[in-house]
């Protein structure tokens, strides 16, 4: 074995596999996911099993050209030439190559675990020790039970250093994770409620997170964090940092901020040292003290760690999906470049279907610890199974190594600057645009010129929080039952192709809009799951069969239209829904219409029923609980007629999103997962974290003012100030979603972590807020909703309900998509 290149025979027996083996091939690439395949030829698929079963994509993983598999069972087809090697548990397996190659290498390891920060002080550590060693970490958060062996398989001979960072949410999941790290040196991040629900109760998840360390040489740590753990500590020696007690290693006595920076002084060692943080941001400052510490305790002298902490950047570990200039769409990665993070970044640049055309513009790849000629000749590997129509590199690696690359278009321009002047000249249109830069290289600049301009309220979507919110229902589901995701009324106001790109790419099996032409506008977009339309016009019918579209039917006269029109042009078996009331009394065929729906289905050649299904009334409400099962029997009572006289099963739902959680026995063959998708549902309470609001309203102060007592604020004279003070008037009115019912210090906003209430009426582009006794400048950051300030508190200010505040969310408000 060489580096992490293994025989398959090696593998064999590193992972105690049965099987045989057809063909002695070379191993040097782990795969999980059969949408993410690179270096096919030697890459080894590991079928894993979560909410899906990984061996229902053998095949697939297959016809990408991988011919090595780790399964538990199978094949259940002939697949010529393909090595399948059988274990017990192929994540087990997977976590066991990892740690036997880790145990190849005699390099310097630091394991960071706790409950927030992780990603953070991983990436600061490697700022601030990369000028010194060659270094390995996890790529951006990979921290979990399949990306700790991922991240750990990159350790190569070159490497002198490893930063890997490990999450846990149950028990028993941190001792794997220390076979393959095996850190010498520990760091624990802030100790929080994160993932408390998965552990009995807070002693627990700190047990189970100091077994990262249980054989490190030393442990850095904020020395309040531990103190009734003293005991338990598993590592002789320890480097302490805190605020409050003098026995600290580390202990910082004076904290100032000084033009958004913030100053420390601490005594180490019996001196007095400082820090100069460039941010000011409180949980920056812990993760950069944290920082300072692991410096002190690797032996760096305290100047050294205040100047190169002073030169740390902002880590950005998300991806931002923008609206683009001339109809395109730009994926802003502009602020780091390594191979594993371009890899991750190709990946969402292939999820989207929105435009045919796709462009990768890269920067120079610094210190990879590679030769250029190889690095180069992986990044053009790298892109080359990613379809990628037009490639623009900037810088003189690029340039010395343009021979690597052969892709239908690509140009090379030595630094930012050469290729700010030709943009124009490129002619973006209509194609999705990943950059991709190393901070050096400014693409912010890029980022700027490319990306359509829009007034300062933004709507900020987390793309993996919804994922997180899809995967949270289908835990709740049985494996054969399906999910039918809302996307109607631009996907509840959260947007259209970057939502449905995201629940299709995670393999949702049904899409529903309300209108024909939310189906037509995401088919345009390259959406090809079935599409349920919930409520089709006869007018675009057209339109419908054009895009295969699925209508509902839920009267006779759509029926009989439908029919005629499917009979007219030629049609057979064409996908239709039925819609049953229950109860709701809006759309549907009631109780008393089944027999003559029947008659109608019956031998009907040109519509084929692909679902039957009805709508929960009051599913959250448990006070009627008992006309939410009168309706349950009601449909059951309806869709049996209709399978027997169809003479053929359908697929079933009657479940909402409330449904889903409250009527687990009503589940039938597909739910449909509506508002909590985007993280509201009031059937699971708000201090269950594993449900996550996925947007982020935001705007800025545009001007702050003094107000005397009495002085009258806004239209009408109505709001005033009962006491000297200060307003702020900030960029978000009625004509963006923000309703009048919210003036006069019924709505609230956070500015600098405070919730202030609104002064005098709402105005149709802006909103005043009393922000007295607050130190608030033109241009700070004001939060109209978040994780903190919920949507659904926003919705019991005015008496309305979560919908309405999501949804009236206007279009002219910037949407920016992010994905880690």
């Amino acid at each position: 074995m060489h580096n992490n290149q293994y025989t398959i025979t090696e593998v064999k027996q590193i992972i105690n596999a049965e099987g045989n083996i057809v063909n002695d091939s070379i191993v040097s690439t782990l795969l999980t996911d059969s949408r993410r395949i690179s270096n096919a030829a030697e890459g080894l698929f590991f079928a894993l099993s979560a909410r899906r079963n990984g061996h229902e994509f053998v095949a697939e993983a297959y016809a990408a050209g991988v011919r090595n598999f780790v399964v538990k069972h199978g094949p259940e087809f002939n697949l010529p030439g393909a090595n399948f090697l059988r274990v017990e548990d192929p994540l087990a397996a997977l976590q066991a190559l990892a740690a036997a190659h880790r145990c190849q290498f005699k390099l310097q390891v630091i394991g960071i675990t706790g409950s927030n920060g992780k990603t953070i002080v991983k990436e600061w550590l490697y700022q601030l020790l990369t000028a010194d060693k060659n270094i390995v970490r996890n790529p951006k958060s990979y921290n979990s039970q399949i990306g700790v062996p991922l991240s750990v398989w990159q350790i190569n001979s070159r490497n002198d250093l490893g930063i890997f960072e490990a999450g846990i949410s149950t028990v028993n999941e941190m001792e794997k994770l220390w076979a393959i790290i095996r850190p010498q040196i520990g760091v624990l991040t802030h100790l929080g409620s994160a993932h408390d629900e998965g552990f009995t109760n807070r002693r627990q998840k700190v047990l189970e997170k100091l077994l990262l360390f249980k054989r490190s040489k030393k442990l850095i740590y904020h020395y309040e964090d531990l103190l009734d753990y003293q005991k338990d500590i598993p590592v002789k020696e320890t480097f302490t940092w805190s605020r409050k007690f003098k026995v600290a290693d580390l202990y910082v006595f004076s904290e100032t901020v000084i033009s958004k920076k913030y100053y420390l002084r601490a005594y180490y060692q019996k001196k007095e040292i400082e820090c100069l943080i460039p941010f000011s941001d409180q949980a920056s400052v812990e993760n950069a003290i944290t920082c300072w510490a692991t410096m002190l305790a690797l032996g760096y002298s305290p100047a050294e760690v205040d100047r190169r902490i002073e030169r740390l950047n902002p880590v950005s570990m998300r991806l931002e999906l923008k609206n683009g200039i001339n109809n395109c769409s730009v994926i802003d990665d502009t602020y780091n470049s390594d191979l594993q993070s371009l890899e991750i970044a190709l990946n969402f640049l292939g999820q989207q279907n929105q435009h045919q055309k796709k462009t990768l513009i890269l920067s120079d790849i610094l210190q990879s610890g590679l030769q250029q000629d190889v690095l180069y000749c992986q990044v053009a590997t790298l892109i080359g199974t990613q379809k990628i129509d037009r490639f623009i590199g900037v810088g003189t690696a690029l340039i010395n190594n343009q021979t690597c690359f052969a892709l239908p278009e690509q140009h090379f321009f030595a630094d930012t600057n050469a290729l700010v002047q030709q943009l124009k000249t490129l002619n973006f249109k209509e194609e999705t645009i990943l950059i991709k830069g190393s901070r050096s290289f400014e693409f912010e600049r890029i980022s700027s010129a490319l990306t359509q301009k829009a007034h300062e309220t933004i709507m900020e979507i987390n793309l993996n929080t919804l994922l997180g919110n899809l995967n949270f229902y289908r835990s709740k589901l049985k494996p054969s039952v399906k999910v039918m995701a809302m996307v109607k009324a631009f996907s509840y106001g959260s947007g259209t192709f970057e939502v449905a790109n995201m629940l299709q790419y995670n393999k949702a099996d049904y899409l529903a809009v309300a209108y024909i032409d939310e189906g037509v506008a995401l088919r345009q977009a390259g959406i090809n799951l079935p599409l349920m339309v919930l409520n089709p016009e006869a007018s675009a019918f057209d339109k419908l069969t054009e895009h295969k579209l699925q209508p509902v039917i839920y009267s006779f006269g759509l029926l009989d239209d439908f029919v005629s029109y499917s009979r007219d042009h030629g049609l057979s078996g064409y996908p239709v829904h039925l819609k049953i009331d229950t109860g709701m009394h809006r759309l549907g065929f009631e109780g008393f219409e089944i027999d003559m729906l029947c008659d109608m289905l019956e031998q009907n050649r040109y519509i084929r029923v692909e679902s039957v299904f009805s709508h929960l009334v009051a599913s959250e409400a448990p006070q009627h609980d008992e006309f939410s099962k009168k309706q349950i029997k009601s449909f059951e009572k309806a869709f049996k007629e209709i399978e027997r006289t169809l003479g053929y099963k359908v697929i079933k739902h009657i479940c909402n999103t409330a449904g889903i959680i409250r009527f687990p026995g009503a589940h039938y063959d597909m739910v449909r997962l509506g508002i909590g998708l985007y993280g509201i549902d009031s059937s699971v309470p708000a201090t269950d974290q594993a449900l996550q609001p996925v947007a982020r309203l935001k705007t800025s102060v545009a001007q702050v003012k003094k107000i005397g007592a009495g002085d009258t604020i806004s239209y009408g004279r109505s709001g005033s100030l009962l006491k000297d003070g200060k307003i702020a008037t900030v960029r978000i009115g009625y004509a963006d979603g923000y309703l009048r019912a919210f003036g006069n210090g019924v709505g609230k906003m956070l500015v600098k972590g405070t919730l202030v209430p609104t002064v005098g009426n709402i105005t149709m582009d802006m909103c005043m807020l009393d922000v007295s006794g607050l130190d608030v400048s033109e241009g700070d950051e004001v939060i109209i909703f978040d994780d903190k300030n919920r949507i659904e508190e926003l919705a019991k200010q005015i008496g309305t309900i979560p919908y309405e505040i999501l949804t009236n969310v206007s279009q002219r408000v910037k949407r920016v998509y992010f994905y880690e």
